[in-house]
């Protein structure tokens, strides 16, 4: 299966660019009749064009195909192994569900006239089938993005139990569960397909009644439409540049292992700007994975990596390293959660909970604004008839929402589905972590429909799933609530919970909103969105094990020191032991950096644009604290290649960007696949090359 896989990923999303035809004005009064005249001829036969596309739709049993699966698990399987070592590695995954429109308009492209060269007859390919794959295939490796393999569920293992500290108040011994593909996959069915069924009810609510933008959902709908309305041109060219590119990527990623016999080995470790700046993880890592990540991501995220990765490791860490004996014993490891290690992980934390909590209260704050104007709003116009109401909406709203409600999720499915999943989850959870009581995972189901609106309408008027920061309120009130021996785990299980059902949920209705543009069924999106979930929840565990047999995940050293990891376990203790876990120092300086990211957030959001767009992002700078600057690098020089290449050539940039993306991420993404293998088979590079001092 697996050479299939680099015909699917030619790119990963580009920007359309549409240009209007404006009149000439030199000829005003003599072509004003005549185009009064057409205007005329378009308003009477656009209506009847609207109303034949419509009736022309496939019905929602022919929007899902088996091709389409089978392009959805290829694209979603090898999405799944790309995410998984991003998680296990920075812990950063950029949003591919741009790509996954492309790739599988590529793939049914590319099948339908293999066929027809052959003399079979095929199907036509729809921008309908289009967006089924595009969801089951983002469906697919969101749960490898999101299902804790590199945060909460890896936190339990032994290994992040050690990390932790095994004197560490709060860090008890029987707070640990080793990673096993069986409890694995069955947590993700329970928590996952939740999700699913939490807000059908509501789905017309959301789309239709409150108009919600869920950006990123347009955004995919609109390429979608883009795609099946250009010719093959800009595709082909796309499609070279991206097989250019995976070919070098590929070649480099094979190349490159014959130099890493053993650790700290290989170009990976190259000492770029010195073995003193290589010693504070300052170095380009050569990984074209990371770059391909940075010329997909903003500008301002990379940047916010690197201002970070200058703020810990070139001054933070080398001035408390300094301090050992007078801040934290000398006779103590680095490793070590009361040594520089302590510092290095809760000052991480405080960035990150502050982020998170400015930005949950700011868009609970604007949803409930939001939702009580359109109350109000509703009540001064109840008694009000409107006039010619549905001559002044647009045409394509009456169309669109003509197919959206006609393609009626039935209610029944929705209530039954949540009621079962419930059931079994109160019932099935507890039993796989017995600390982790059946009335907490029954209050926290109860509580789930409003906390998955919350997020979902959120997310609709920002684009920002806040599915991590509920989780993380999860986790502290858990941890609080069950006490030392039952805490650490009971939080990190509860808090998979939260976060699964609600980032499911409000993915499903990114895709609901993706379909109502493209006029897709919102039966087969749902069906899609349940294949893929269904897939991805075995997918994603057998992603992680390649990794986790292969390499030494978890090894603060190593490449795969999977970060949040211990980021999670050490926020438990938090919430179990409160600041008593803190090294000596460590409460101010934790103090000081929440303070940080709430005024820097602060000043984004009341500023003038052309200031506020300067201002960093404290999630991303927490991530080298721990991590280390080597990516941040790698990253930087990415957005470096984008912004020369605009400056350079802006329009090539926009449609050609994505899919050399790509190509670098596909192809030493493709790598992982036989390296591992070679891992598994005891098989070791010939050589270590290696740069020593003089």
């Amino acid at each position: 299966m697996f050479f299939f896989l680099p015909f699917l990923h030619c790119c990963s999303g580009f920007e359309l660019i549409y240009k209007w035809g404006f009149l000439m004005k030199e000829d005003q009064g003599k072509k004003m009749g005549t185009e009064v005249k057409e205007i005329e001829i378009e308003s009477m036969e656009k209506p009847q064009e609207k109303t034949e596309e419509v009736k022309r739709l496939p019905p929602w049993t022919k929007q899902v195909t088996v091709r389409g699966v089978i392009a959805s698990v290829v694209i979603g399987s090898m999405y799944s192994v790309i995410a998984m070592k991003l998680n296990l590695t920075a812990g950063l995954t950029p949003h591919l569900n741009v790509s996954a429109a492309l790739l599988g308009f590529v793939f049914i492209r590319t099948w339908t006239k293999l066929l027809q060269k052959t003399g079979f007859a095929t199907t036509p390919f729809t921008r309908q089938e289009n967006t089924m794959i595009q969801t089951c295939s983002v469906a697919c490796y969101s749960i490898a993005v999101g299902g804790g393999f590199g945060s909460y569920l890896l936190g339990l293992s032994r290994k992040t139990y050690e990390q932790a500290g095994i004197d560490t108040v709060g860090n008890s011994p029987t707070s640990i569960k080793n990673p096993q593909i069986g409890w694995m996959t069955g947590f993700l069915f329970l928590v996952c397909f939740v999700g699913l069924f939490v807000l059908i009810p509501l789905r017309k609510v959301m789309i239709i009644d409150y108009r919600l933008t869920y950006p990123s959902g347009t955004a995919t709908a609109v390429l979608i439409n883009g795609l099946h309305s250009q010719g093959d041109k800009l595709a082909k060219k796309q499609v070279q540049g991206f097989m250019k590119y995976f070919s070098m990527s590929l070649f480099w990623g094979f190349f490159q292992w014959f130099y890493s016999g053993k650790d700290d080995c290989g170009f990976s470790q190259f000492p770029s700007f010195g073995l003193q700046a290589w010693k504070q993880t300052f170095y380009f890592s050569f990984s074209m994975t990371y770059v391909g990540a940075g010329m997909i991501c903003s500008h301002i995220v990379n940047l916010s990596l690197l201002l970070g990765a200058v703020l810990s490791w070139g001054l933070m860490w080398p001035l408390i390293g300094n301090l050992k004996g007078h801040w934290f014993p000398k006779n103590l490891p680095d490793s070590s959660m009361k040594s520089l290690n302590g510092y290095k992980v809760f000052i991480s934390v405080s960035l990150i909970l502050g982020d998170g909590l400015y930005n949950f209260i700011k868009v609970v704050v604007f949803s409930i604004t939001s939702i009580y104007g359109r109350l109000k709003h509703q009540h001064q116009h109840q008694n009000l008839k409107i006039v010619g109401d549905e001559q002044s909406k647009a045409l394509d709203d009456l169309k669109q929402d003509e197919v959206f409600i006609r393609e009626n999720i039935p209610l029944w499915i929705g209530v039954t589905g949540y009621i079962i999943f419930s059931i079994l989850s109160a019932t099935v959870i507890p039993t796989m972590f017995p600390q982790l009581k059946w009335y907490f995972v029954l209050v926290a189901y109860v509580m789930a429909p409003s906390l998955a609106f919350c997020n979902a309408y959120g997310a609709g008027l920002t684009d920002i799933n806040m599915a991590y920061n509920y989780g993380k309120v999860a986790l502290f009130m858990l941890a609080a609530l069950s006490g030392k021996e039952n805490g650490v785990v009971a939080a990190l299980a509860g808090c998979g919970i939260i976060k699964s059902m609600a980032s499911v949920s409000c993915n499903l209705m990114q895709d609901f909103k993706t379909s109502y543009f493209t006029m897709a069924s919102p039966r087969a999106m749902f069906l899609s969105q349940a294949i893929g979930t269904a897939i991805g929840c075995v997918i994603a565990p057998l992603s992680f094990f390649l990794f986790y047999n292969a390499f030494d995940v978890g090894n603060p050293e190593g490449e795969y020191r999977a970060p949040f990891a211990l980021i999670y376990r050490n926020m438990a203790i938090l919430g179990v032991e409160g600041v008593a876990a803190l090294p000596q120092h460590c409460l101010q300086l934790c103090y000081g950096f929440f303070a940080f990211a709430v005024m820097v957030n602060m000043v984004k959001d009341l500023s003038p644009p052309k200031i506020g767009k300067w201002m960093p992002l404290p999630m991303c700078m927490a991530v080298p604290f721990l991590v280390g600057a080597y990516f941040a690098i790698d990253m930087c020089l990415g957005t470096l290649i984008v912004f020369l290449w605009h400056k350079i050539d802006n329009k090539k940039a926009e449609s050609m960007v994505p899919a050399v993306a790509s190509g670098l991420i596909c192809g030493e993404g493709l790598w992982i696949l036989p390296a591992s293998i070679l891992a598994l088979a005891k098989i070791t590079p010939p050589i270590c090359m290696k740069f020593l001092a003089s």
